[in-house]
């Protein structure tokens, strides 16, 4: 899943209405206004973070509603910590390695 995530993240308009959902919900018709773009358009970009589980739509009537997931960068966040551990452990290695030298 984690690869979806950064997938869906690499695009700067997805990011952006990600970064805006973290301040709370809001329409799509909200998220349109600031990238210029038609309501399909970021629809298409709405789906595409819906796929990768990192929001949620409601439709009500005629609105639709966007929401982060509560959960949504936790496998993110996780395989990045587990990243750091890993290349700081090979840092630390190669650090006692050139010292040795």
């Amino acid at each position: 899943m984690v690869h979806r995530q950064f997938a869906a993240l690499g695009d700067a308009t997805r990011l952006a209405i990600v970064e805006q959902l973290a301040r709370g919900p809001s329409p799509v018709g909200d998220l349109a206004v600031p990238t210029a773009m038609s309501l399909p358009a970021v629809l298409k970009h709405v789906r595409v973070l819906e796929e990768a589980e990192l929001v949620t739509t409601v439709k009500r009537g005629r609105v639709r509603e966007c929401r982060l997931r509560e959960d949504a960068l936790v496998a993110v966040a996780e395989w990045t910590a587990r990243q750091q551990a890993l290349w700081s452990a090979r840092l630390d290695a190669l650090g006692l390695l050139l010292e040795e030298s």
